[in-house]
């Protein structure tokens, strides 16, 4: 079987791995254009890729001979960029979030269900990796009985804050820019949907997200509609680099993921005393996440068959993310309508 051409759009740090998985790592795929406005990345990509460049999205759809693509551009672009690669003849994967407003999701929605033969998925890429998909397994087979609580902490290295300033903007918030992973891991994990939400936090380093209505370090706590507890947190200003801690508190027994953060099994004994060493970002340690889930939309395009993540996947968690953020700017319980 032929590999799929994929067309890529967008080279920020995520954008440029996908891209060089598409050109390196993926089964059944391979990189035949790119979409991007820096000049200098696309001369660097069309020289080490071979590729054609293109710096109009519209025109890289409709002029390339494509088969599929794969939007890692900013998150306000996504839902007309799906609509346009689909009016194009193409299967589209999509970078969470699906969009930036539930109007945006809706009209995405209402785009894919006119083309029911193409291929859309989007990018959860945690359901892909080995750890979250054990536990999932060990949920569903009700090893530690009815969950009870899902608690997550999502933290970035501080060292990675002048990116998060530079598209804080336009991003959407901590909630849908950061938690909608744990958002999303949330309904996927427990199988039920979210009800309520309170939510609070503040711009406790950064005060200059505060303009945005946002916070450097925010948490939410949600009722699911089976009475499952959600807790997420997450931050921008970790000292010790990048992690993603997971637990899930049932009747019978935990699970629990990188509930001491660390990129490997390796202990360092210096004049410092003896310590692990931590992610320093989220390309590094959800590394295979990122080609597994790739590989998993060839396949269903290869298969004729509809990925497990669908459209309204990314319609409810931006809805989650949203009544977060409602609740944290108004300080107030928020009901969640799905």
């Amino acid at each position: 079987m032929k590999n799929l051409r994929f067309g890529a759009v967008g080279l920020g740090r995520l954008g440029l791995q996908h891209a060089e998985n598409l050109a390196t790592r993926i089964s059944g795929a391979s990189l035949k254009a790119i979409c991007a406005l820096e000049d200098n990345l696309l001369d660097e990509c069309q020289k080490k890729w071979n590729v054609e460049t293109y710096k109009n999205f519209e025109d890289m759809v409709k002029k390339a001979s494509l088969d599929a693509v794969l939007i890692s551009s900013p998150s306000h672009l996504h839902c007309e960029q799906i609509e346009k690669a689909l009016e194009a003849g193409l299967h589209v994967f999509c970078e969470k979030p699906l969009g930036t407003t539930i109007e945006e999701c809706q009209k995405a929605e209402v785009a894919l269900a006119r083309y029911p033969d193409k291929i859309f998925m989007l990018g959860f890429m945690r359901r892909f990796d080995p750890s979250y998909r054990e536990i999932k397994q060990r949920i569903d087979a009700g090893e530690i009985g009815r969950p009870i609580l899902l608690r997550c902490y999502g933290q970035d290295g501080i060292h990675a804050i002048d990116g998060y300033l530079k598209f804080a903007a336009h991003s959407g918030g901590q909630f849908l820019d950061m938690a909608i992973h744990d958002i999303d891991l949330a309904r996927w994990l427990i199988g039920s949907e979210p009800q309520q939400v309170w939510a609070i936090g503040d711009a406790y380093a950064y005060s200059e997200v505060k303009q945005y209505n946002d916070g450097d370090n925010c948490s939410a706590m949600m009722k699911c509609e089976d009475g499952t507890m959600i807790f997420i947190f997450v931050g921008r200003t970790a000292p010790h680099g990048y992690n993603v801690e997971t637990e899930i508190i049932g009747t019978k027994g935990t699970l629990r993921v990188a509930s001491v953060p660390q990129k490997n099994f390796i202990e360092i004994l210096d004049s410092q005393g003896v310590r692990k060493e931590c992610s320093q970002d989220f390309l590094e340690r959800f590394e295979q996440a990122y080609v597994n889930e790739v590989e998993e939309f060839v396949r269903c395009i290869q298969e004729k068959r509809q990925p497990d993540i669908h459209i309204k996947d990314g319609t409810k968690t931006t809805a989650i993310a949203y009544a977060c953020k409602e609740s944290f700017e108004t300080g107030k319980l928020v009901n969640i309508q799905l």
